[in-house]
């Protein structure tokens, strides 16, 4: 079996690489991608694979953008932060899902699943099916939380999203930053973090930052069409939007 691998979080992608490979060391991994175009260009020069595994949040825009640019004949298995609630839009005809964070009793499930219905079927076109799904999720009402409960040493507190200014992934952990320049470990990735929070207040800058509309305080343009950020409380390192993302970013501003 030959599969595709689409995540923007390298972390994520290494685990499911090891996880496919704790299935069957002979599942043959093509490439990984964490960008729409980088996919479509993929696809449109190579031989489909037998499964695709992707994500739906990419560095570049949303994964089904791709079957808006390219008609997809192999089946899809979405690895997803997506509540069991949301998660019920997901079943149409071959689609299955592994929730992150992704364990590997669900994957065995999901990869038994495709050799059942399609190692002796060939495959159709799924791009209507995707688009389809795209809209049910974008129509589902969705609650997002309210707060987070943070541990301090023997110390549990809650912290409201309201206090919240950013979100950085750093020395592979995940830091909530409060207002008040307070930094707490959360245990969810910054994808996950992405479908909890509410994008109209959060947005996701890059692979190391989701962050507050009320924690910019700056916004440079930067070299070959990018944005340079300033964040209160001060980050500690650059914040740079690509020039890929630079339109969505100024369109959440502008909302």
């Amino acid at each position: 079996m030959k599969v595709l691998i689409i995540e923007d979080e390298q972390i994520a992608a290494d685990k499911l690489t090891n996880l496919i490979h704790q299935y069957d060391p002979k599942i043959e991994i093509l490439e990984q991608f964490d960008t729409v175009e980088d996919t479509v260009d993929w696809l449109k020069q190579n031989e489909a694979p037998d499964l695709l595994f992707l994500d739906i949040h990419l560095a570049d825009g949303s994964s089904f953008e791709i079957f808006d640019q390219f008609e997809v004949n192999c089946p899809v298995i979405f690895t997803t932060a997506y509540d069991q609630y949301a998660i019920q839009a997901f079943k149409i005809k071959s689609v299955d899902y592994l929730l992150k964070p992704v364990k590997f009793e669900d994957l065995e499930a999901a990869l038994k699943k495709y050799k059942e219905i399609f190692e002796s079927t060939p495959t159709e076109s799924f791009s209507a099916d995707m688009q389809k799904l795209a809209q049910l999720i974008q129509n589902q009402q969705k609650e997002y939380k309210s707060r987070f409960l943070i541990k301090v040493g023997n110390i549990i507190k809650t912290i409201s999203v309201n206090d919240i200014a950013y979100f950085q992934f750093e020395d592979r952990a995940t830091l909530l930053v409060t207002k008040d320049n307070h930094r707490y470990p959360v245990n969810n990735t910054l994808d996950e973090l992405e479908e909890l929070i509410n994008p109209n207040q959060f947005t996701r800058a890059n692979r190391q930052f989701i962050i507050s509309i009320d924690a910019i305080q700056k916004i440079h343009p930067y070299f070959k069409g990018r944005l340079k950020i300033d964040l209160t409380p001060k980050q500690n390192v650059d914040l740079v939007i690509s020039a890929e993302k630079s339109k969505g970013f100024k369109e959440w501003l502008d909302q």
